[in-house]
This record gives C-alpha cells, structure tokens and sequence, in this order.
C-alpha cells in the first residue's frame, strides 16, 4: 500500500528530524514557486538532508515505499524539473550540502557540494587567484547541483563549454541508496563508459549528484568589452568570424542583442542610462579576455579592421569596470525586461552558427504569419548557435489571449530550427515542459537507449518521475 501524506511525513521525520522536514504549504512556497511561475503542483513535503549519508537513507526509504522524489538546487530552473508534476512527490532539497571541499589551484580543480550557490563557487575560487567561468544571471540563487543537472550554459561557452565541459567527475546516490564515488580530477581516465557525463544533464533523474570535481583556471588580466552596433544578424555572424580569427580562444564572449531589448529596459528604467553607441538595429556585445601576460589591446585592433570591412559603424570600448557591468546588465536584464512588458512566448532553442541569420530572419516572419504584429524579442549566445527566439505581444494585446495562442507560434519556430539542423532545448533542459516535444522530435533509437539506461538505474522510477522522459 502506498504510504499516505502522513505517513511519508512522520517517517521522513524519522529519518531526518523534524526540524529538516517542511510539510506546511506556505512553508514550502519558495520549494514550490520557480521563476516563470508556469507550474503550480503542491509536494508532500520538503526534505533538506544535511549529509550525503542521509541523502543515502532517503533514496533508500523512497526505493522501498516507491516515493518520488525530486533532487532540487537553487530552484532557478526554466522547464519545472526541479518542481512537482504529480502532487505526491518529495522534493529532496541539497541546500545544506554547501561545503567547497578542496580547491588546487595548481592542478585546476576545486570539490564543490551540490547545495554550493554558484556565486559562492566563483568567490571561493577567486580567494585562491583562480576562476571558476560558468556565469548565469541567476548564478546568486542557482546551486551546483542543478547547474550540473541541466547542463547549464551561460555567457562562456564560447571559451569554456558549459556545465558539462566544466566537469571533471561527480560524486551521485543512485536510486537505491548505493552513492557513486567518481570524484577524481583525472584529464585522462580511459576506463570504460563516461558516467560522469550521463549524470550531468540527466536533470536528477538517474541520480542526485552530491558533489563535483570543477575545473578551475587562472584568471586573466584583463576584460576587453565592447558593445557594437551592428546592421544585422548577417553581419553580426561576419563580425562573429574576423572575432574568432582574430582573438582565437581568447574570445570570451559574442552576445546579440536587438534594439527592442535596449528600447524596453530604457521605457521600464532598467538600465541607469544608455549603455551604447547610439540607435541601430542589432548590437553585439563582444568580450576578449588577456591572460596575464598576454598582449593588450586585442579587441581594438580587431574593432578597427571590423571598421575598415564596413561590418560596424559604431562601438562603445568599456573603459572602466563600470562600464563593463553597465553593458552587461543591457544582456543579462533581457529575459526580466520581457516580463516587465508583458507576456512573452519563449524558446531557448539552438542552431549551427551559420544559420543564426536564417532562424531569426524565417523565425520573425513564420511567427508575424501567425500573430500579426508580434514583436520578436531573439538575443543571445551567437558564438555557440543558441538563441532565446522570444516573442512580445502586440501593442495593446491581451496577455491572456497571446499566451493561449502560443502553440502555433512554438510549432512554426520548432519547424524551422529542425529544418536548420538545430536542437529544440539547447541549455534550458528538457523537465515537464518539454516531455512531448521530446518523444516528437527524439531520434527513436536514442529514446529508446535512454529509457533504457533509466529503467537499469531507475526501475521504480522514484527520481524526479514524469521527467524528461514522461
């Protein structure tokens, strides 16, 4: 018989202490309320184990009584896998687990609990004159544990790869209490299948990672950054190439912009004054990092021949580390701007980076097709090919109407990222948001692998269950 609310509650006491046990509704609000309040389903209870031995004996206790639960970080995640999706679930918070174990800044590695927010990694290894370089706008809530979990991106990618580039091993508990112990800061360890990689990305629902191996790099001398006034996506992805040739795997960063973003931050007072050049229709945010005893200057000289090709007409250099953060804030306020101007149909979708242009230009008009005058919001990391293609209502539409109206847009732009050879979820994750799309869109041979691997590690399917995979 399956245990009932109170009995999972009392027993979770048991195992844990009343004291790291939330049952109230309103207590469990923060656990429950993600970001872009989509999903609204209640939990039984909120677990926060202090240890990953107790991590050990909740898996176990929810093996034996077929439990859901649901590993959770920072809850900063934008597809709800890290909330509820049938009501019964426990959400297994990693919180407590906050400890940086070790940092070695000579060998590049540093030992992070899954519960470390992402902006305390950065400062811990910041104390030992390293850098840890995964960096999202939410990195002061996001918790290790869920970057790792949905292969989180960010804005260096281009020099660094994301969450899973980033990772050399992970310590995990599987489904049955046993823990995985692959915690080594090997560069090379060519033994058998790479499990570190499977558990990364898998979104909890093959284990709950408790703890990582980081790389960690020296940090560099200097930022170069620039925001550029650029004519089009073409242009931008020209620009995007004499970047690379010229700065190599010194270039940080190629952020694309759209002047409607500049325009709401400016109506809605996000932004202290106007961080670019002037009016134009495309910017891109350009960054090139100098290690420390590189040549400076780089990014300029890179400028000037961008110039003499005719591909910019305007640029802003940051001057000062104010400047820099002034034109970061314009790229990492672009999400939270939309919000403020009302509703907003979203994709995080990705493409290879010559068919940035054709997604935009064919995205824009597929979707006006559907909605006459929806405004295309499409911004981001143009130097891997991921876009967030997001869309604002017309003005004066009725949110509520435009929102209900979302599908037809959704299935016009999916149709042309696959026709573009592009992925569907790019760094956002797949969670319950994107189940069906999945199955529609999934090799079926690879679905197939990957029901099986769940089934081997998972056979009652208590981790994160409905997920991804449904």
């Amino acid at each position: 018989m399956p245990l009932s609310p109170a009995e999972t509650i009392a027993q979770l006491q048991s195992l844990l202490g009343a004291d790291q046990v939330i049952a109230s509704p309103e207590r469990m609000g923060s656990f429950l309320h993600e970001p872009r309040k989509r999903f609204h389903t209640p939990a039984t209870a909120v677990a926060l184990p202090g240890s990953v031995e107790q991590v050990q004996a909740l898996a176990r206790w929810a093996n034996e009584h077929g439990v859901g639960i649901i590993p959770q970080g920072g809850n900063t995640g934008l597809v709800g896998a890290q909330v509820p999706l049938r009501g019964d679930e426990v959400i297994v918070s990693l919180a407590r687990l906050d400890r940086v174990r070790t940092i070695d800044a000579g060998a590049g590695t540093m030992v992070a609990e899954a519960g470390v927010v992402l902006e305390n990694a950065h400062r811990a290894a910041e104390a030992k004159g390293a850098m840890f370089p995964l960096w999202l706008a939410s990195q002061g809530s996001a918790r290790i544990g869920g970057v790792l979990s949905s292969n989180a991106g960010g804005v260096n990618v281009l020099a660094y790869g994301n969450a899973r580039e980033l990772c050399m091993g992970v310590e995990a508990v599987l489904a049955d209490g046993r823990l995985y112990q692959g915690l080594n800061g090997l560069k090379k360890d060519n033994t058998g299948y790479d499990l570190k990689d499977l558990l990364v990305g898998a979104e909890g629902t093959l284990g709950i990672i408790t703890a990582a191996t980081l790389k960690i790099f020296p940090q560099p001398e200097e930022y170069e950054t620039a925001l550029v006034n650029i004519a089009s996506p073409d242009a931008a992805f020209t620009l995007f190439q004499l970047m690379r040739d010229r700065a190599g795997a010194q270039l940080n960063a190629f952020e694309l912009i759209p002047l409607i973003g500049l325009q709401i931050q400016l109506r809605h007072g996000m932004l202290d004054r106007d961080p670019t050049a002037g009016s134009s229709p495309w910017y891109a945010l350009i960054e090139v990092l100098r290690p420390k005893g590189g040549r400076p200057g780089l990014l300029q000289e890179a400028l000037e021949a961008a110039f003499s090709q005719g591909l910019v007409d305007n640029a802003v250099v940051a001057e000062s580390l104010e400047d820099r953060t002034r034109m970061w804030a314009f790229r990492e306020q672009m999400s939270e701007c939309q919000s403020r101007e009302g509703a907003s149909i979203k994709h995080d979708v990705s493409v290879p980076l010559a068919a940035v242009p054709r997604l935009i230009e064919e995205g824009s008009a597929a979707a006006a097709q559907v909605v006459p005058g929806i405004r295309p919001v499409p911004f981001g990391h143009m130097g891997d090919g991921n876009i967030h293609f997001n869309f604002s209502p017309p003005p004066g539409a009725d949110n509520g109407q435009f929102m209900a109206g979302a599908e037809p847009v959704h299935a016009a732009i999916y149709e042309i990222v696959l026709k573009l050879g592009g992925s569907v979820s790019a760094e956002h994750g797949i969670g319950q948001l994107k189940v069906d799309l999945l199955r529609q869109v999934k090799d079926p041979v690879a679905l197939q692998m990957m029901r099986a691997i769940k089934d081997a590690l998972d056979p009652k399917g208590i981790l994160n269950p409905g997920k991804m995979l449904g």
